[in-house]
């Protein structure tokens, strides 16, 4: 029986850009439908610094709308939407240590993985979710109610698993899942059932009929280029355009909903210049952007692709490989299984080129896949990959990745750059070279249990992308780390570990030569972490 402490050390985001480390925050008390969850250990992630940056602002962390009686919301201590202090961290795992009498599902003793997004608790732009407007695991116990984790479906949002894998293997399945979510998101190759159509023609609409006689929106409305400008508010789920004047396109493209596609019609005409599009849309809103240099519609749709998988024979490219998410897609692809596929992985820096050729050279060897490693600050890439994977929140890297695609080639935009940030876009050669530009944000549950699977089966270890632990006392020096990009990995957390300062595995032969004593040739291991914990 764990003897549950009245207070405990946590670390909470109290406004924009400020961080502190609470020593006595008090420990919630479990109401009938809630448990408690002892916190073994959680991850760092990008995203919880823009929850840093934006506090109130970020559309997670506003009050809960629709999905669950909104009278019962103050009965759940931990729900902290808009300004009040929240407790970030949503890659934890965990061990039930508590539960209410209506609890049902889960049970003490449950060692548990949280999926953080809770889809069906929306917010006015967003869904609610564990270290947002809901106190996540970056203490030592978390109190969770049962209806926020179990949906009114029967979908559950905490995944049991078994005490094999180590706490960090699985506080790292979280960043994993995104990544594998990134390849698994279905897209749309038909006008939205149901949504709203926007034809944008001065006369000419061939296609159309035949498109909406598949699939058929709500409602369709036509209009001239010129009478695009009265549309300003509005939202579409399809927008075909029939002409190749940049101007209208950038004039159209803010009228995308979320999860809304642009299809350019160019009837052989040729868009003159680059485009500004909204990159961080194509991340966070799901927007994409496809077309044809003929005259059907048709054709455009045609070519999306089911999802952003890799495919037989594909070159890779990842940009940013060497960085923490890029080493997942990385690993991810010489690990696929898909037949004749070479993969290029790049950095600026030799180091951590260096650091990525350690841990995956052998796994290219042992599975046969061609695999370079380039730092593009001295040598340039030459066009013609099928697959590109950009790992770095930068706009033009994504428009380079453009000029770099072969025709069919998808790119997946899978750093997070913020919505409303655009780019110039080379949307001709887009639609000429059928070039499938993809974004996504978060995993569901499906994609954590395929990488639980991928880790019982020994597909992939995701000890690799472990660079540092720490304890509470380390937390700002890690989060710096993640702001400034000076880690090489994950960093992972153990709230109970107080005094810990930011520790990386490099260093641990000098500074923890015990735990040191304990990693396969510089990588965490489950014996490494009960070292590390001898003491807490």
């Amino acid at each position: 029986m764990v003897e549950i402490p009245t207070t405990q050390h946590a670390i909470q985001i109290t406004g924009k850009d400020e961080i502190l480390h609470n020593k006595s925050k008090p420990v919630d008390p479990v109401g009938p439908t809630q448990l408690l969850l002892q916190v073994e250990a959680c991850g760092i992630c990008f995203s919880d610094t823009k929850l840093l940056h934006a506090f109130d602002s970020h559309p997670r962390k506003a009050e809960v709308v629709a999905g669950m009686d909104l009278a019962a919301l103050p009965e759940i201590p931990g729900y902290k939407p808009g300004s009040q202090p929240t407790v970030p961290g949503h890659e934890p795992v965990g061990r039930i240590v508590a539960v209410g009498d209506q609890v049902s599902h889960f049970k003490v003793g449950d060692r548990v993985l949280v999926q953080a997004d809770w889809k069906h608790l929306r917010t006015p732009k967003s869904n609610g979710a564990f270290g947002y407007n809901f106190e996540g695991a970056l203490q030592e116990y978390v109190v969770i109610d049962e209806r926020c984790v179990v949906s009114p479906s029967g979908e559950e949002f905490l995944i049991h698993v078994s005490d094999g894998p180590s706490a960090a293997a699985v506080g790292l399945i979280e960043p994993w899942a995104t990544v594998e979510g990134s390849y698994a998101w279905a897209e749309r190759n038909h006008l939205a059932d149901g949504g709203r159509l926007l034809v944008v023609t001065d006369g000419e609409s061939y296609g159309v009929d035949s498109l909406t006689a598949e699939h058929q929106p709500a409602e369709t409305l036509t209009v001239a280029p010129g009478e695009v400008s009265t549309l300003e508010g509005q939202a579409f789920d399809d927008i075909i355009y029939y002409g190749a004047d940049a101007d209208v396109i950038e004039a159209l493209a803010p009228l995308l909903g979320t999860r809304a596609t642009f299809c350019a019609v160019l009837g052989g005409q040729t868009i003159q210049r680059n485009v500004k599009l909204d990159i961080g849309r194509v991340h966070y809103d799901f927007i994409r952007f496809i077309g044809t240099v003929d005259s059907d519609p048709a054709d455009a749709y045609a070519w999306v692709p089911a999802t952003g998988e890799l495919r037989d024979g594909d070159k890779v490219a990842i940009i940013g490989a060497a960085g923490p998410m890029g080493q997942m897609h990385t690993m991810r692809a010489l690990t696929s299984g898909f037949d004749r596929i070479s993969v290029a992985a790049t950095d600026l820096s030799d180091e951590r080129l260096e650091h990525l050729r350690s841990i995956v050279g052998p796994v290219a060897e042992e599975h046969g896949v061609p695999l370079e490693v380039i730092n593009t600050g001295s040598t340039q890439l030459e066009p013609g990959y099928t697959h590109i994977s950009c790992m770095v929140p930068v706009p033009a890297l994504v428009a380079q990745a453009v000029d770099l695609a072969a025709e069919d080639a998808i790119i997946n935009a899978f750093a997070g750059i913020p919505a409303g940030t655009l780019g110039e876009f080379d949307l001709q050669g887009i639609v000429e070279r059928r070039i499938f530009m993809l974004g996504t944000s978060g995993s569901d549950v499906s994609d954590m249990r395929t990488v639980l699977d991928k880790i019982e089966k020994g597909i992939i270890d995701t000890h690799i992308s472990l660079d540092a632990v720490t304890g509470m006392a380390g937390f700002q020096d890690a989060i710096d780390s993640v702001m400034n990009r000076t880690s090489g990995g994950k960093i992972m957390v153990f709230p109970m570990l107080h005094d810990l300062p930011l520790t990386r595995l490099v260093d641990m032969p000098e500074k923890l030569p015990h735990v040191a004593a304990k990693l396969n040739d510089g990588v965490w291991t489950k014996e490494a972490e009960a070292a590390l914990l001898a003491g807490a």
